[in-house]
């Protein structure tokens, strides 16, 4: 891991999260010579992030609404304790483009990505409207949400079977339908709406075409404030249970240099498009022929980040801080290379 010592800048951190994450993040802020913050709900009192940490706020009872996404309680006890960045993490507010906004305002760093950034790629329809403008590749389909059923259908005919009925605001698999007739078009369009509006609140759905044994391949960025941006190469992650990863993988066994460098390049440009600055990981969709497609972006430091940090000996979380901070990225695209394998296994218990 590359780690550098020399700093004055940031001298306190809040980490709003709990367990393995906050452990890993507290873990890079202490070789950082930086005073790490924990934060716990009544359940966490004793767990490791809380012991590991130079001090520890309690932030309520065990339901995560009452402590870990009460982002107020947190901004209070970061400006109490006179922190000068918080750390989102990943899960809980990582993606919360209001509670960036209000640490923001609240004159504390939020180490990750603008409000902005992150409400665009925060909607899948969005992000598409974003990025079309740069020539990325993107699965064939309508590029609007619907929930008129007859205009659906119509749309589903002129793409072809099969298809993918995807909730606009969705994630995690929810709100997702493969539909491989026309005969079922109605019920799986009806059963898509209604499970994205139970799941987000919102029943808007878009259409596109359904990619057959596809491939599920990710690649990391890095985006400063002075507008350098680099690609950190690709993570696989075809292998899913139910839409979830279970198995991360760099570099891909299947990518060629030349679509390694296209897909990279692409990534960078879908960084540029929403002027987004500190990690972030770019999606894509690989069919039989090797053509790739932009899924989505999401805008937070990723489960999966240690695959990258182990084969490009680069630490994403000081990286994330350095950033933050306003440091310029000390490397180039150049000088970034791959070297060794790295695997990664989620256990589902």
């Amino acid at each position: 891991m590359i780690f550098s010592h020399e700093y004055n800048f940031m001298k306190k951190i809040l980490v709003a999260n709990r367990g393995e994450i906050a452990l890993r993040i507290m873990r890079t802020i202490r070789k950082m010579g930086i005073q790490s913050v924990a934060v716990f709900s009544e359940a966490d009192r004793n767990a490791p992030h809380v012991i590991f940490a130079d001090e520890a706020v309690c932030l309520g009872q065990a339901p995560s609404a009452e402590s870990y996404l009460d982002g107020e309680k947190i901004i209070a006890f970061a400006l109490a304790l006179g922190v000068d960045g918080i750390h989102p993490g990943y899960g809980f507010l990582s993606e919360n483009a209001e509670f960036a906004k209000k640490v923001t305002v609240a004159g504390i760093n939020f180490i990750g990505p603008g409000p902005e950034s992150m409400l665009i790629m925060g909607s899948k329809l969005a992000a598409k409207e974003c990025v079309k403008k740069y020539n990325i590749p993107m699965v064939p389909g309508i590029d609007k949400a619907i929930d008129d059923i007859a205009i659906a259908k119509q749309t589903a005919h002129q793409i072809g079977y099969p298809i993918l009925i995807k909730a606009s605001a969705g994630g995690g698999g929810k709100g997702m339908r493969i539909v491989e007739s026309e005969a079922d078009f109605e019920s799986q369009m009806q059963r898509a709406v209604s499970e994205a509006n139970a799941a987000f609140g919102d029943g808007a759905v878009f259409i596109e075409k359904y990619v057959s044994s596809p491939r599920h391949i990710e690649i990391q960025v890095l985006a400063d404030k002075h507008g350098n941006v680099v690609h950190l190469f690709e993570r696989e992650c075809s292998i899913q249970r139910r839409h979830q990863k279970v198995v991360e993988e760099s570099p891909s066994v299947i990518l060629t240099p030349g679509i390694r460098n296209k897909m990279g390049e692409a990534a960078v440009m879908v960084a540029r498009s929403c002027n987004y600055v500190s990690t972030g990981t770019v999606e894509f969709l690989m069919d039989d022929q090797m053509n790739f497609y932009f899924l989505e972006m999401n805008t937070r430091l990723q489960v999966e980040h240690p695959v990258t940090e182990m084969i490009t000996g680069i630490d994403l979380v000081e990286q994330q801080i350095k950033i933050a901070n306003g440091d310029k990225l000390a490397f180039t695209q150049e000088e970034l290379t791959i070297n060794g394998h790295a695997v990664e296994l989620r256990v589902y218990a």
